[in-house]
């Protein structure tokens, strides 16, 4: 993965690691909150030489001082220092404890010694660094004693007395909360990258260019009003989600830039991906551009069509490959523009024979004859062969793609089954894409879904798409009428190429 591909896990992880920021920051809070204060006292003592000789002496004993100092800083911690400090404040603490709270510290090239002392008590700290002090005087004094007699040559004074704090010198709350935000930046980085790593659904272009590089024809965004009102007739001709569906008609058009392709097959991975209001949109759309269209529901397993379109399903293409009906008879047109649609007809106990039939290929050359684009919708590539079967019979293969549903490898195998039958894909859709963020298509696309609506029925049909159901639908036999039947089939009477109904 390159910068980019990190930006854009990032991104897609923002809340993630949003909120892992504010959970350190939080606990770096909370900590400062329950650590117990610490007060820290400070008291500071210049070494000198008792010396009145002449300048040369007075360097040579401040060069003396100097060396002197460091050893009067490691004897701070020694129990000739401390244990009279225990003694005189009365303090319930051993030699070597007291020792970790006291430090001694001299700067190079100096004479000062200075000693800080950290308690839980502000006015304990300054006793205790107050006593320290004292305390290293009267040792050095004893050490430094001549045997012979007489005063020490060393003479260590207070310059500045300890002092009770007025603030505690830890916990240091800025820097908690800093450590905290931090720490809590890099979990949420890390948490954000496995996540990614062990998460292969396919969330937007990029999680799809891992797979495969087939064209992208189109991206439709979720909506959640789109679950109640799935046609393209149903929303404003100038909504982004007329527009999505407007950009793959185009894009499909420029994938099939030959013309091989009049009959195009749409298909998904999986169920629910949405590939049916896909499919019914996108051939409204094309209608609406002057074609003439002819929607199949070759779904023979879990019919969505004529639920979305409020037609009658009892005959259609079932019908017609058994031989008990003519097609011309089971074309149903919809909406004011040229679009007829072959509903499923009753569900056969074979679909994959009926699918990849003689009659169903001789059927399709007869359609592609008389209708500018043919779209059909088949079952999901996965769970039936259905629609692998069926795409050696069309001019090219769409698949749709849910987003934040369908895993990397789903689509990889089904891109891999429509090749081993040398099916000619010609781009993908992806579906249920966020509106905004990362994964957001280029345009503001609204989705479609692969569930029909209960209360959308035929009435509801007939008012979006302008016309009543009895204008709008051709009479269609009774699949069980149709095979007692011993009239003949009548003459085929398609609508002519690009006209208008």
């Amino acid at each position: 993965m390159d910068l980019r591909d990190y930006l854009h896990i990032l991104r897609r992880n923002w809340i993630l690691i949003a909120a892992a920021s504010m959970a350190g920051i939080l606990l770096g809070g909370a900590a400062s909150i329950l650590i117990r204060p610490t007060y820290t006292a400070e008291t500071q003592l210049f070494v000198a030489i008792q010396n009145s000789g002449s300048a040369q002496e007075l360097q040579q004993g401040n060069t003396f001082s100097q060396a002197r100092v460091q050893s009067y800083v490691k004897t701070v911690a020694t129990p000739i220092v401390l244990k009279p400090v225990i003694d005189t404040l009365g303090l319930e603490t051993s030699v070597n404890d007291l020792a970790q709270r006291v430090k001694a510290t001299s700067d190079l090239n100096t004479v000062l010694i200075n000693i800080s002392v950290a308690d839980s008590s502000p006015v304990q700290a300054s006793a205790v660094a107050q006593a320290v002090a004292d305390s290293l005087i009267k040792a050095v004094d004893t050490l430094e004693k001549p045997k012979t007699g007489g005063t020490s040559p060393i003479s260590l004074s207070i310059i500045t007395p300890a002092e009770a704090p007025s603030a505690p010198s830890a916990p240091n709350t800025k820097l908690n909360i800093l450590l905290g935000l931090l720490v809590g930046l890099i979990l949420g980085v890390a948490s954000a990258l496995l996540r990614s790593n062990m998460d292969n659904r396919i969330r937007g272009e990029a999680d799809l260019r891992k797979v495969t590089s087939a064209p992208l024809l189109g991206g439709i965004a979720f909506d959640q009003s789109a679950m109640d009102r799935p046609l393209l007739t149903q929303a404003g001709p100038q909504s982004p989600r007329a527009e999505s569906f407007r950009q793959l008609r185009t894009n499909l058009q420029f994938a099939n830039v030959t013309g091989h392709a009049s009959t195009v097959l749409m298909t998904s991975s999986l169920p629910g991906e949405g590939k049916s209001t896909t499919a019914t949109n996108l051939a409204i759309a094309l209608a609406q551009a002057g074609q003439s269209v002819c929607l199949i529901d070759a779904d023979l397993r879990r019919p969505m069509v004529n639920e979305y379109l409020g037609l009658e399903r009892n005959a259609g293409l079932t019908t017609a490959l058994v031989g008990a009906a003519d097609v011309n008879l089971l074309l149903q047109p919809w909406g004011d523009d040229n679009l007829f649609v072959l509903t499923s007809g009753q569900i056969p106990p074979n679909p994959s024979e009926l699918l990849g039939s003689t009659e169903m290929k001789e059927l399709i050359v007869r359609l592609e004859s008389a209708f500018d684009t043919i779209i059909i919708d088949a079952p999901p590539l996965l769970p039936v062969t259905d629609a692998a079967v069926l795409a050696q019979h069309v001019g090219g293969v769409v698949v749709v793609v849910g987003s934040q549903k369908t895993k990397q490898h789903d689509v990889q195998k089904s891109l891999e089954s429509l090749e081993l039958v040398g099916a000619n894909v010609l781009g993908l859709v992806l579906n249920r894409l966020p509106a905004k963020g990362p994964d957001a298509y280029t345009y503001s696309y609204y989705s479609s879904t692969d569930e029909p609506p209960e209360a959308f029925h035929g009435s509801d049909v007939a008012v979006a798409s302008g016309t009543s159901l009895s204008q709008g639908r051709r009479s269609v036999r009774r699949f069980d009428e149709t095979i007692g039947s011993d009239d003949p089939a009548p003459a085929t009477k398609f609508p002519h190429s690009g006209a208008s109904r």
